[in-house]
């Protein structure tokens, strides 16, 4: 994880010419530091963010380490919409939800979530089906799954590949501090 970049390689994050990153930095509007002696410049992670984010513009490569990605699959709308309220992209989450494992697949594939949270409302055929799917991707081998079951967890949602489980019903603000704290865990563990 890079900390610092030149203004080459932010212009490359940006898909934009270096030019318009020395502008965006002689004019003050990108923070940064010159090397002493040289007219080079230098922009901390921070402050690349933080410019990023402000002008809405994408973040790219950058992303997966500025947002924790969570997939609901199968869970109702009230929860999506509470878990959404919870996890707020101003706090860099981002949540997407599927309602079928089909579904899920595909999201899991193009979004890369850090965290898949499986209602076992969906069948727990379906779910057991869902988790090992996405265990057998050396993609998904570390995301984070969690199921949500109106039953006393069992020994067998592990033996499925679920990390964790959560009993229904619960409070929303609750699975939304456990779900921070697995991922921010899961990311430090891979620094």
């Amino acid at each position: 994880m890079k900390k610092v970049f030149t203004t080459g390689q932010v212009a490359k994050i940006c898909k934009v010419a270096p030019r318009t990153v020395s502008k965006w930095f002689d004019s003050g509007r990108l923070r940064g530091y010159r090397i002493p002696g040289s007219q080079d410049r230098r922009i901390p992670r921070e402050h690349l963010l933080r410019f990023l984010k402000e002008h809405g513009m994408p973040l790219g490569e950058l992303e997966a380490e500025v947002y924790h990605k969570v997939l609901l699959v199968g869970a109702e709308p009230d929860l999506v919409k509470d878990l959404q309220n919870h996890l707020r992209e101003s706090d860099n989450f981002k949540v997407e939800s599927a309602s079928s494992g089909f579904e899920a697949g595909i999201r899991a594939e193009s979004f890369h979530p850090d965290c898949i949270v499986i209602d076992l409302a969906v069948g727990r055929i379906e779910a057991a089906q869902i988790a090992h799917n996405l265990r057998k991707s050396e993609d998904h081998l570390s995301t984070i799954l969690v199921a949500l079951t109106s039953d006393e967890p069992t020994p067998e949602l592990t033996e499925w590949g679920f990390n964790d489980a959560f009993k229904k019903p619960f409070d929303g603000a609750l699975l939304a501090e456990r779900l921070r704290r697995l991922i921010t865990t899961k990311k430090a563990e891979e620094l």
